[in-house]
């Protein structure tokens, strides 16, 4: 009973590929009397029993696995191939993994309609900033009526708006009245008089009724300069205003932009011109189109993203600043570029792996049972559900994207080529943001096992930085001891694989520096053994301490290497005395 709770716990999504196991058969068996046999060599009619976690655990009954506890499976060998890479399956085991499979480089039609990556990101409606007008005051004075009462209020150009008592504009007009009495004897003085009030905005309208009725003015209405909404309103009845003061902001919903926040890891597929469809809330069962037409420069650290922005004439004011908005950006290519980008354009869903070398299944054409080949291929671009690559797959191949876990279950079941079943190599280029992250699934009983493992780590690291071959040996030796007590059926599904993945690097990398009895060699495999951990760490966490993760540039014939350490000061494991202070902390890991 507890091995079957750590089969389900350990290896649950396996459950279909242990059932293709069963099944990847060609045509129905004939029963066969079964025969037990003693010694080494077996005759290929006996039974043989492996464990889905460790594919190279063999044995001639049922039992459970040395290494991980689990209960051993039937092996069936009916489908076995000179080719390690090539799965064949019966058509029964491809029907229960039901697995589909998507064309690369198929149809414009289709690829139009499925395999140009499409962006999703959110964001909201914002008035247009170029319409943004302030309306001001032309000439000091106290306000002695004001029309606009609230902000949100529409006003037209040309409206009046408030009337405003001044008394520089009284005494202009009384200079005025006594400027045209004395014209005739100093020629001008008129003329600057209605100079001085046209500076006002006073209208020739307004100084010719002064003139006429010979009575200075006292107060003047103010009438607006431009139509919009009221944004904010700065002063009220009764106040009194400064010549130039604003009374308050103005915006028009005409035309109105479209904010949208795009993540870093997308920004490369997002280019000026760009569509943009979108919709909103606020207009239920209506789709929006736009195009971009400006990408901010500046990305925000805190929330890795930067801000793209299109523009649309709002018909019928059906958008409002603030709504938010669900939006597709769709890349805008020419048919060429569209056709190059989309033939190595693949479903998400096809990839087992988030590194740069990643594994899919690809379908052999044209044989008798269904038979699907392990690729790898390097991954170069990410967003919308697709993935662009660069090697690995040819134009007109059919990859698998529904079942391929099922296809490499069986496979690992079968002792063939999988994402468990192959050489580990760290990459130097991975990005940061390719490791996943399981901490919140990750139990803290895990995390201090880690925080064991890891300490064990800190002494061969120690060892190298003293550049000590014989004592490295022993701390590597002491690694691979502790790696194989951390409890790996604590983790489940995607958490327990990611694991197995590093696990296996971490197990090959460590045995290599304890068996090495050369420092220079220990240094190259202690490199490797620094990623897997350092993905680790990342992916799972730590119960309670600090690490940090410290990078020499020159490490590695100038690649550069990392490693961790329990503390910030330098002290490099690359080069011991040689360049004790090389390197820099790259990455807080808490």
């Amino acid at each position: 009973m507890k091995n079957y709770r750590i089969y389900i716990v350990g290896a649950i999504f396996l459950i279909t590929g242990l059932a293709i196991g069963w099944l990847i058969k060609p045509t129905p068996q004939h029963n066969q009397e079964e025969h037990t046999h003693t010694g080494s060599e077996m005759s290929a009619s006996n039974q043989v029993y492996t464990c889905s976690m460790h594919p190279q655990i063999r044995q001639n009954e049922p039992g459970i696995c040395p290494i991980c506890e689990m209960d051993l499976v039937p092996l069936d060998n009916s489908m076995a191939n000179d080719n390690p890479t090539i799965l064949r399956m019966s058509e029964e085991a491809a029907k229960l993994a039901q697995i589909q499979t998507f064309t690369v480089g198929g149809d414009q039609q289709n690829l139009n309609q499925q395999g140009q990556m499409e962006i999703s990101v959110d964001g909201t409606v914002e008035l247009d900033e170029r319409t943004i007008k302030s309306q001001t005051s032309h000439l000091p004075g106290r306000i002695e009526e004001m029309s606009v009462t609230f902000e949100g209020q529409y006003v037209s150009s040309g409206s009046q708006i408030a009337t405003l008592y001044s008394t520089e504009l009284l005494a202009a007009s009384q200079e005025l009245l006594t400027a045209a009495k004395y014209n005739n004897r100093v020629q001008g003085l008129e003329n600057a008089a209605k100079q001085k009030l046209k500076n006002w905005k006073i209208t020739d309208a307004q100084i010719q009724m002064i003139l006429t009725n010979g009575v200075p003015m006292e107060t003047i209405p103010i009438f607006a300069d431009h139509s919009g909404y009221v944004l904010e309103k700065r002063v009220s009845q009764g106040d009194h205003v400064r010549e130039g003061e604003t009374l308050y902001t103005i915006g028009n919903t005409g035309r109105l932009w479209l904010i949208f926040n795009v993540f870093e890891s997308d920004l490369a597929n997002v280019k000026k011109g760009a569509r943009v469809s979108f919709t909103t809330p606020s207009v239920p069962n209506k789709t929006f189109e736009a195009r971009i037409s400006y990408i901010e420069p500046l990305l925000n650290s805190n929330t890795r993203t930067a801000v793209v922005r299109a523009e649309i004439n709002n018909t019928g004011n059906q958008l409002k600043p603030g709504m938010l908005l669900d939006g597709v950006i769709k890349p805008s290519t020419t048919t060429a570029d569209q056709s190059a980008t989309s033939s190595l354009t693949i479903p998400s869903s096809a990839v087992l792996w988030t590194g740069d070398r990643s594994v899919v299944y690809v379908q052999v054409p044209d044989t008798e049972v269904p038979s699907y080949e392990f690729r790898e291929v390097t991954v170069t671009n990410r967003g919308g559900g697709y993935l662009s690559v660069s090697d690995g797959l040819a134009i007109g191949e059919q990859v698998v994207t529904e079942g391929a876990f099922a296809v490499d279950a069986a496979a690992q079941l079968n002792n063939n080529f999988s994402m468990m079943n192959r050489i580990v190599k760290i990459k130097k280029n991975m990005a940061q943001d390719v490791v996943p992250s399981y901490i919140e699934m990750t139990p803290a009983a895990f995390q201090e096992q880690l925080d064991l493992l890891i300490n064990s780590y800190l002494q061969l690291k120690n060892a190298l930085v003293e550049t000590d071959g014989s004592a490295a040996r022993k701390a590597a030796v002491q690694f691979v001891s502790d790696l194989e007590k951390v409890d790996m059926t604590l983790l489940s599904g995607e958490a327990h694989m990611y694991w197995m993945q590093q696990l296996k690097a971490l197990d090959s990398h460590g045995s290599m520096i304890s068996e090495s009895e050369e420092v220079e060699e220990q240094r190259n495999q202690f490199d490797f053994l620094s990623q897997a951990l350092i993905n680790s760490v990342k992916a799972f966490g730590t119960h309670e301490d600090t690490y940090y993760v410290q990078h020499c540039p020159m490490a590695k014939g100038n690649e550069g290497a990392d490693w961790i350490s329990s503390e910030k000061a330098i002290r490099n494991p690359y080069f011991g005395d040689k360049m004790m202070k090389c390197g820099t902390v790259k990455l807080e890991l808490n």
